[in-house]
């Protein structure tokens, strides 16, 4: 049995205590290896909730417009430690969350649990996956593929995130990861629940944590670090949200994160988070469609506000409303068509029909959708061969039109691609180096088979 410790009748502290607290402790914040512990996260939170209450005490004119910007560049920088620190002290993907990238495209499933993401996948991809009332039905990645206009889109079925996802609630980070590798971002909501629990706006604060932007540009600013020379900024359009001196506020914004050289040119009126977006460098920006399901279980009238929302689209699977077979054309798949910009060309060789069976699938967000993506896709032997290309179709000014490798192609074109003859390729400043590359080759796939031949011949 152990025994009690004696109660402090003269006010004064306990010989027990003192003896604990003579131990000296060293602080619990972090590991003897450097990885951030739960108590080191709790203070960088608070840091992050203080900043972001002076922000809403501050009020916005041109005299705070530095200290904005200033804290604005140090919950980002916040935010990123944490997460930097968080990804790196274990706790990593989970089982199913490493699927093979598979298809012409991609699309990652988000929502809240027990909005219909599964029985959305069986209805898009012809997938079984688990669906019950219950949540959390879904405790892994289930992939499927779309069979679209002649293209494979790889469809995942993600588990269900809440709030407080970014920081790794709910394997909250296992989702985003995924997120963060797909071509697109298709946002379940629940049409019934929307208009209280506001779960859009959630989850666009989730993935703006991270920083995962949605429907949004790379902003057009040119940044670069250097070794000497201190800071140069300059613009080619006027800047009217940096405040009245552009040049200061981005100074105190790479004075934050403790770069003394580096050159920024913008080329857009840019915000004080793009700018801080573009100095932190690590930003992803990724086309999302909400989707709001189950709309027989609301108003006509609210049916009608959700569908007018930006880049919205209604629907139920279990009624099939804009929904239809995994085979058959709907809204929802024109509408994850449109947001994937996905492009289909068909080749053909000099003399022949095109082949409209096998179309080669470009991607705006993958490699784009140029002549030389295209080149690039067949073969990079192609590419480095190429003389011109001849094209009918929409992107063509006459048919056939002659074009290069910047030639930009449009959905459903029919391309020949025309290649070097021998003397062009003569005439190459690297023919050299390519003949050469190939004589060596020769010379060692002969070499091994002389001696597999020799071996054979000494047993």
């Amino acid at each position: 049995t152990h025994s009690t410790p004696p109660n402090d009748t003269a006010g004064t502290t306990p010989a027990w205590v003192q003896s604990l607290l003579a131990l000296n402790f060293p602080p619990l914040s972090r590991r003897a290896s450097g990885r951030i512990t739960p108590t080191a996260t709790m203070g960088i939170m608070e840091k992050i909730k203080e900043i972001e209450a002076e922000m809403a005490r501050t009020q916005k004119n041109k005299a705070t417009n530095y200290h904005l910007g200033t804290l604005k560049a140090k919950i980002a920088k916040l935010r990123n430690e944490l997460l930097i620190e968080q990804g790196g002290s274990g706790g990593g993907g989970g089982e199913g969350f490493d699927v093979a990238r598979l298809g012409d495209a991609r699309v990652a499933l988000i929502g809240f649990p027990s909005v219909g993401k599964s029985t959305l996948l069986g209805a898009l991809t012809a997938t079984e996956s688990e669906a019950a009332a219950y949540e959390f039905t879904t405790l892994t990645c289930v992939p499927g593929t779309m069979h679209y206009r002649g293209c494979r889109i790889q469809v995942l079925d993600l588990p269900g995130i809440i709030e407080g996802a970014a920081h790794g609630k709910g394997r909250g980070r296992e989702v985003i990861a995924v997120a963060r590798n797909a071509d697109a971002i298709l946002i379940v909501l629940d049409a019934g629940k929307e208009g209280l629990n506001r779960h859009r706006e959630i989850l666009e604060a989730e993935l703006e944590t991270v920083g995962i932007r949605l429907n949004k540009r790379p902003p057009d600013v040119t940044y670069k670090k250097r070794t000497t020379g201190g800071v140069r900024f300059a613009a080619t359009v006027p800047l009217t949200k940096l405040g009245p001196d552009p040049e200061k506020l981005a100074m105190q914004i790479l004075r934050e994160y403790r770069i003394s050289n580096a050159d920024i040119l913008c080329r857009q009126d840019i915000t004080v988070d793009e700018l801080v977006d573009v100095v932190v460098g690590n930003r992803v920006y990724k086309p999302c469609l909400y989707f709001y399901n189950k709309i027989d279980t609301v108003t006509i009238e609210e049916i009608d506000g959700l569908a007018r929302m930006p880049h919205s689209c209604v629907g139920s699977v279990a009624k099939k409303f804009n929904i239809a077979e995994p085979l058959e054309d709907d809204l929802l798949k024109a509408n994850m068509w449109k947001y994937l910009g996905l492009t289909r060309i068909y080749t053909k060789r000099k003399g022949q029909q095109p082949d409209l069976n096998d179309p080669v699938v470009l991607s705006k967000i993958r490699k784009g959708t140029t002549m030389k993506s295209l080149c690039m896709n067949v073969s990079t032997q192609m590419a480095r061969d190429f003389n011109y290309g001849l094209v009918w179709g929409k992107s063509a000014k006459h048919s056939p039109q002659r074009c290069g490798l910047n030639h930009d192609l449009a959905d459903q074109d029919v391309v020949q691609v025309v290649t070097k003859t021998n003397k062009q390729q003569q005439q190459d400043k690297g023919y050299q180096s390519i003949v050469q590359g190939f004589s060596d080759k020769y010379h060692a796939k002969k070499k091994e088979a002389r001696k597999k031949k020799q071996g054979r011949l000494r047993r």
